[in-house]
C-alpha cells in the first residue's frame, strides 16, 4: 500500500480530502497541519518524511489571505514559499512525489482568453507573487512533482466566498458583490477527488497544470447562483466601487484542456457542482 502525507490537514482542501479518502483503500494516509510539522524548518521537514517513508506528499499547507497579504508579507513568503522550498528539497531527497497547489493569482488578468500553463506569470499581489515563487523552487529542485493551479476554492468548510454568502443572506442582510473580477469557482471537494484519483491512477506526467471547474463567472454570478439555490430572498446588487487593499486580475479564467487531455480524469462544469453540493448540505 502506497503512504500518502497531507499536510495543511485542518485546511479547506486537506479537510476535503479527509472526508473523502476512505473510498481510496489502496493508501495509507497520514495528516499533518502546522503544530504536528513546520515545514518552515528543514531539518525538521527532512527528518520526518525520512522517518515514515512517504511515497507521496500532498502540499495543502497555504497562507491564503490575500488581502492581510499585503500586511504580513514576510510570513506570506514564510509559508507559500521557503517552506515550499523545504518540502520540495525534502521530497527529493527522499525520493517522495510532491502535489501541490497554486493560484489563478500568479497571472495578472490582462489576457482576454483563458491562461495556459504556457502563459507568462505576472501576479499583482504579495499573495500572488508568493505562490509564484513557491512554484519555482519547486520547478527548480524536483522532477517528480505536480503543480496544480485552482481558483476560487469553495467549501461547505471554513472561511470562503460561498460560506459567507450563505451566512449573510441568512441573515437578510443586503449583498453587494463585484461584477469586475471573472473566474471560475472551484469545489474542494472536486479537486480532493481529482488529486485521489490522480495518485490512483500512478501517473508520472509531471508538471505544472491547471485544475477549477469548467465554465467562467463574475463574482456576481457566483454570489447569484448560489442564492438561487439556496432560496434566499436577500437583495444583491452589482457594486464595483469596493476598495482592497490588494489588486485582484480582472480575469483568471484558466484553461484546463492540458489538464484533461493529459489525465482523462472529467473535471465538472461549476454551476452543476454547486449545485450538487448544495443538494449533499440539504
Amino acid at each position: 500500500m502506497k503512504k500518502v502525507l497531507v499536510t495543511g490537514a485542518s485546511g479547506q482542501l486537506g479537510q476535503c480530502i479527509k472526508r473523502i479518502s476512505s473510498r481510496y483503500q489502496e493508501f495509507v494516509f497520514t495528516y499533518a497541519t502546522s503544530d504536528d510539522l513546520d515545514l518552515s524548518l528543514f531539518a525538521v521537514v527532512n527528518a520526518y518524511l525520512r522517518k515514515h517513508d512517504f511515497d507521496y506528499c500532498v502540499n495543502c499547507a497555504a497562507y491564503t489571505k490575500v488581502e492581510q497579504a499585503e500586511k504580513e508579507q514576510e510570513m506570506a513568503y514564510l509559508i507559500n514559499a521557503e517552506s515550499v522550498r523545504n518540502l520540495a528539497v525534502a521530497c527529493k531527497d527522499n525520493n517522495i512525489t510532491l502535489i501541490h497547489f497554486s493560484t489563478d493569482y500568479v497571472f495578472d488578468g490582462k489576457k482576454d482568453t483563458p491562461y495556459t500553463e504556457e502563459d507568462e506569470t505576472s501576479p499583482l499581489n504579495v499573495y500572488g507573487a508568493s505562490k509564484c515563487l513557491g512554484e519555482e523552487y519547486i520547478r527548480q529542485h524536483m522532477d517528480k512533482y505536480f503543480i496544480f493551479r485552482t481558483s476560487w476554492l469553495y467549501s461547505d468548510i471554513g472561511h470562503n466566498f460561498f460560506n459567507t454568502i450563505r451566512d449573510k443572506a441568512a441573515k437578510g442582510e443586503e449583498l453587494n458583490i463585484t461584477t469586475n473580477q471573472k473566474g471560475s469557482p472551484t469545489n474542494a471537494y472536486d479537486l480532493a477527488e481529482f488529486i485521489l484519483e490522480l495518485l490512483a491512477s500512478k501517473s508520472d506526467s509531471y508538471g505544472t497544470y491547471h485544475y477549477s471547474n469548467l465554465g467562467e463567472a463574475t463574482w456576481y454570478d457566483f454570489a447569484e447562483e448560489i442564492l438561487r439555490l439556496s432560496k434566499e430572498k436577500t437583495i444583491l446588487n452589482e457594486s464595483n466601487d469596493f476598495q482592497t487593499l490588494a489588486i485582484r486580475p480582472a480575469n483568471s479564467v484558466m484553461s484546463k484542456e492540458r489538464t484533461l487531455s493529459t489525465f482523462n480524469i472529467p473535471i465538472p462544469d461549476w454551476k452543476v457542482s454547486l449545485e450538487k453540493l448544495m443538494q449533499d448540505l440539504k
